[in-house]
Parts: C-alpha cells; sequence; structure tokens
C-alpha cells in the first residue's frame, strides 16, 4: 500500500453507493480538509475511477490481529496495512491475545499501537470474562470507557450459564454488545473438520453442528429474559440460522454474522486434508452453505466478517489433523462476497456495501461517516470490473493461511481514503 496527504481531492466518474441512504449513482465526489463538500475544492488531486464504486468505509467486526504475544503470527501495524488492502477502514479486534485483552491498560496499549500504525482504525473488543477462563466476569463500565467497543471471548464459548447470565444482566445494563463464539467443547472436543460425510471418509474426528446450536439457543433465552444484546459469530449451519430467524422474529436484540469461506466453501473442500481449509467452526455441507446464503439475503444474518486469523506457514504444514483452525480474510473477502453473492445473482452491489459496511458498524453501535455532505470522508473505493488471481505470497498481512489462493475473484480494491489520507494499491 501507498499514501498520500490529499487536503482537497476529486474522485471523478465513480458509481457511489451508500446504503445507509439508499444512494446509487454516478457521480463526482469532492473532499476538502477532510470532509465531503458539493463544490470542487481549487487546486484539488484529480482520480478518474470510471466504472469503480465508492461507498462507505468497509468495516470488519471479527478479526484476529494476535498482539500482543503472538507477533510472529500478525502485528497490529501488518494487520491494519492488510485491512485497508482490503478495502476496511475500520476493524474490531479479538481479546484472544497473550495476555487476553481483558484490562483497561491493554485496551489502551492496543489502540495506542493502532494510531501509530494509521493505516486503519481500530476498536478493541475485550474479554467477557478475565484471562477468558469463563469463570469471572471482567470490568464492562472500565473497559468501555477505555475504549472496548464489544465483548467476547472469542476462540472459545463462555459455558457457564450463570456466568453467562451475568454477562447479559451487564450487557444490558451498560449497552454493551456481546459476541458469542458458539462452540461447547464437550460437543466439539478433538474435533478436525465438520461432522458428516467427508470426516467419516478421511477418517478423522469430526465437529458436532450441535455445539454451535446448542449454544445459541441458550443464548437466545438469556437473551430474551435479560434484555442483553447478543451477535452470534461466524454463523455456519441451517439450524442455527433458523434459531436467529426465530429470534428475530420474537423481538430478542440478536444480530449475526457468516464469513466469506462459510458462504463460498463446503465440506468437501477438506477432502483434498490442505490444513488451510480448516477453520472453527469448521466448513459444512451445501445445505448449510445455502442456509446462509438465504439467512443473509432475506436479513436474517445482519453483515458479512472475516474472522481473520492468521497462522504461520509452519503451523499450517503440519497437516489437517495438527494445524491450527482459522485462515486470513482481510484481503480477499471482498472479492469472495463479491462471487458468492453478486456473480451468483443473489443479490447487488448495495447489499454487498451494506453488509460490509453499514451493518457491521450498526451491530457495534458505531456511527460511521457517510458519503453525505459535510461529513467525514471515509471511503472505500473497488473496481468491480476487474478480475485478480489470489496469490497469497503478495498479500499484506503476514498470514498466508488462505483457501482461495489461485482462485480468480471479481472486484479489485483501489484503495480508502481515511483520516485525509487516500491508502492506495501499488500494485494491482
Amino acid at each position: 500500500m501507498n499514501a498520500e496527504d490529499h487536503n482537497a481531492l476529486i474522485l471523478r466518474g465513480a458509481r457511489v453507493i451508500d446504503a445507509s441512504v439508499g444512494r446509487d449513482e454516478v457521480a463526482d465526489l469532492f473532499i476538502e480538509c477532510g470532509k465531503i463538500t458539493d463544490t470542487a475544492p481549487p487546486q484539488a488531486a484529480v482520480v478518474d475511477l470510471p466504472g469503480c464504486i465508492v461507498c462507505p468505509g468497509l468495516v470488519d467486526l471479527h478479526v484476529h490481529l494476535r498482539e500482543p504475544g503472538q507477533t510472529h503470527k500478525e502485528t497490529i501495524k501488518t494487520g491494519l496495512a492488510a485491512a485497508a488492502a482490503g478495502g476496511f477502514t475500520f476493524v474490531a479486534c479479538m481479546p484472544n491475545t497473550q495476555p487476553p485483552i481483558d484490562n483497561e491498560d491493554t485496551v489502551r496499549w492496543v489502540l495506542q499501537k493502532a494510531r501509530e500504525a494509521g493505516s486503519c482504525t481500530l476498536g478493541p473488543i475485550a474479554a467477557i470474562t478475565r484471562g477468558r477462563s469463563g469463570r469471572e466476569l471482567t470490568d464492562f463500565e472500565a473497559l468501555l470507557k477505555a475504549g472496548a467497543v464489544a465483548f467476547s471471548d472469542d476462540g472459545d464459548g463462555v459455558e457457564d450459564d450463570r456466568v453467562m447470565r451475568a454477562a447479559f444482566e451487564l450487557a444490558k445494563k451498560t449497552g454493551a454488545v456481546l459476541i458469542q463464539h458458539c462452540d461447547y467443547r464437550d460437543m466439539s472436543s478433538g474435533g478436525v473438520i465438520h461432522l458428516g460425510e467427508v470426516s467419516r471418509r478421511l477418517q478423522v474426528a469430526g465437529i458436532d453442528p450441535c455445539s454451535e446450536e446448542a449454544m445459541i439457543e441458550r443464548d437466545i433465552s438469556l437473551s430474551r429474559e435479560t434484555g442483553g444484546r447478543y451477535h452470534v459469530a461466524h454463523i455456519s449451519t441451517s439450524r442455527a440460522v433458523e434459531l436467529v430467524r426465530k429470534a428475530k422474529a420474537e423481538g430478542v436484540p440478536i444480530t449475526a454474522e457468516v464469513c466469506p469461506h462459510h458462504l463460498a466453501l463446503t465440506e468437501d473442500a477438506c477432502v483434498a486434508g490442505n490444513a488451510n481449509n480448516k477453520m472453527n467452526p469448521p466448513l459444512r455441507p451445501r445445505a448449510d452453505v445455502e442456509a446462509c446464503r438465504r439467512g443473509l439475503v432475506d436479513g436474517t444474518i445482519d453483515c458479512i466478517a472475516t474472522d481473520h486469523a492468521p497462522h504461520t506457514a509452519e503451523e499450517k504444514q503440519a497437516g489437517l489433523l495438527r494445524a491450527p483452525p482459522g485462515v486470513v480474510g482481510l484481503e480477499t473477502a471482498l472479492s469472495v462476497a463479491a462471487r458468492v453473492m453478486v456473480e451468483s445473482g443473489l443479490a447487488d452491489w448495495p447489499d454487498l456495501v451494506r453488509w460490509l459496511s453499514i451493518a457491521p458498524a450498526s451491530v457495534l453501535g458505531l456511527r460511521r461517516s457517510t458519503l453525505q455532505l459535510g461529513e467525514l470522508a471515509d471511503l472505500t473505493v473497488f473496481d468491480p470490473n476487474v478480475e485478480w488471481t489470489v496469490d497469497p505470497n503478495r498479500f499484506v498481512s503476514m498470514g498466508r493461511n488462505t483457501p482461495f489462493g489461485g482462485w480468480t475473484l471479481p472486484a479489485r480494491v483501489i484503495g480508502t481514503f481515511h483520516n485525509r489520507v487516500f491508502h492506495y494499491r501499488t500494485h494491482l
């Protein structure tokens, strides 16, 4: 990525999509002193963007930046640079670091590191429980004051009913949202991939989908009883989608996200044993994938999130049985989602923009900039007509563990305008 400060900028001839107000038109955008104006500023730099789409900056509410503690996998600086390369101007990082993000000092430290990086805004997600142990709640009020944007023990679900009920009560009191990694370890322990046809064929332990569904069912009951806001991370099964659909119909304050890999791939991708197809929750059968796509279209699932999870090449080369689960996704999310949802005819570009910008921001209760006059310019530019081939060796992220290496995908990110700086790709 390269970056240039622009006090005055004209983005000329692009398709402008702002899902927050239903705007979709070919127009010029004028930026002066970091804000969108109604007239062309004098001595402005001009960027011609015919055929490109300009939209509010993309938001990812589920990434793993590995810092503190595992900087051999990713750092806040490299992770945020990868986010910008993928078109994101805001990402929220999960707390399963070493040490975990479970106190105010760590929240402030993470925010400072992000400010130093500068390429993308970061919102720390703090742990629900101290040490992510599942036993004692963190201080929600203090963590929110320090800058936390949500709470999760991601990497693990909070299994103790008493603790989770108390978390929901505290979420209701503070207005926080709980993001749950839905997985009962006793049901999934030792599992490698989805429990089904492929796991039986490979003769490996499977992860029972009930481990996800049972926790969602329990949490919906707690959310219903307490009024605490609940967000389902990386939803992956048809029954889970139906549980969320029914809960929303009942008025439960619930939202959900789906990952690009759970929209694009089935358990069949694991047949060859490539550990870059190993993630948690695992890839599911075709019926589950189709249910997730339908859930996104009909509004049951609110948004798309990457669950960007970098691992070293050595870890992933350990094979399907021993490799850690997780894949990177910041630099491919827009394009994979476009392939699955737009090129298939299931959705159009305004839908995709909404799922990747306004919707995830809304889940976190963030006020993100729109493309309206007087607003701070915080936007993403991509060309929907350009196809590109995924080469993990050219990723900005330190992680290369993608299931999409070698895929030819649509929609190439041109750059982002964020904090008065135009970050653009130096190679396309």
